[in-house]
């Protein structure tokens, strides 16, 4: 994800890369250490692990800045309410997925939620990635169901079923499932949809290369450079938070 980013910003006449850091002991020509990093920057965009994306806040945090997007996926409620303390005192834009048609994706399942009563219509999110993802569901996955139980006006925690063995017994009234397929080098599949008795509609994106989500990574830099302190997502960035 940093050459995808780096590949991006390169190729942009309104942004430039001002330093490239990586973990402790990483060696490369063109890295430089942290502190120098975040001395030559106006944001700063992490893809990372949860456990770095919450030390570099905190490091960003106490020195001022610069502004921060992070892109880390399989954060511990702890991890990102530290995240969130880090935003009081500088600029963070986090998401889980910074596709640019995800995050559109998101909105139009939220919508649909809304309009499509839980009575008759169930809604299933099914995710896709390559054999190396560590986590799952995918962040993206929970952003979708997220979103479908915004819709709904419920906690998705009382109401999501994140996987089905044996005999589970008749689905719910409103339940919110997960389906997850891993293999091969999948990009990113997603995918919700709800089920009625007369119809099935299915709302999905499907990711081709990681370069789309650098692309929404390097326009959330654009955006939040000079925001002021706060917490912000994509949907702050393309400008439908309230959707």
């Amino acid at each position: 994800m940093g050459q995808a980013v780096a590949r991006i910003v390169e190729a942009s006449p309104d942004a430039v890369i001002a330093a490239r850091f990586d973990r402790p002991g990483a060696e490369g020509p063109d890295l430089v250490t942290v502190d120098a990093a975040l001395a030559a920057a106006d944001v700063v965009v992490d893809f990372t692990t949860p456990a770095a994306s919450v030390d570099l806040a905190r490091t960003c945090a106490a020195r001022g800045g610069p502004a921060l997007v992070i892109g880390a996926t399989g954060a511990t409620d702890e991890q990102r309410a530290a995240i969130a303390e880090a935003a009081k005192s500088i600029p963070i834009v986090y998401a889980r997925n910074y596709s640019l048609g995800v995050n559109l994706l998101m909105s139009l399942v939220r919508q649909a939620a809304r309009a499509l009563p839980a009575e008759a219509y169930d809604i299933e999110v099914f995710e896709a990635h390559h054999r190396h993802k560590v986590d799952a569901p995918s962040g993206t996955a929970f952003m979708l169901g997220e979103a479908a139980a915004q819709g709904r006006g419920v906690d998705l925690a009382k109401v999501q079923r994140r996987a089905r063995d044996g005999i589970t017994g008749e689905r719910p009234v409103g339940e919110i499932g997960f389906s997850v397929l891993r293999g091969g080098g999948i990009v990113g599949e997603h995918s919700v949809t709800f089920a009625a008795e007369e119809e099935i509609i299915t709302l999905s994106h499907s990711g081709r290369d990681r370069g789309l989500f650098a692309r929404g990574a390097v326009a959330a830099a654009r955006w939040v450079a000079g925001r002021p302190a706060g917490l912000y997502d994509m949907a702050d960035v393309l400008g439908f938070a309230d959707d």
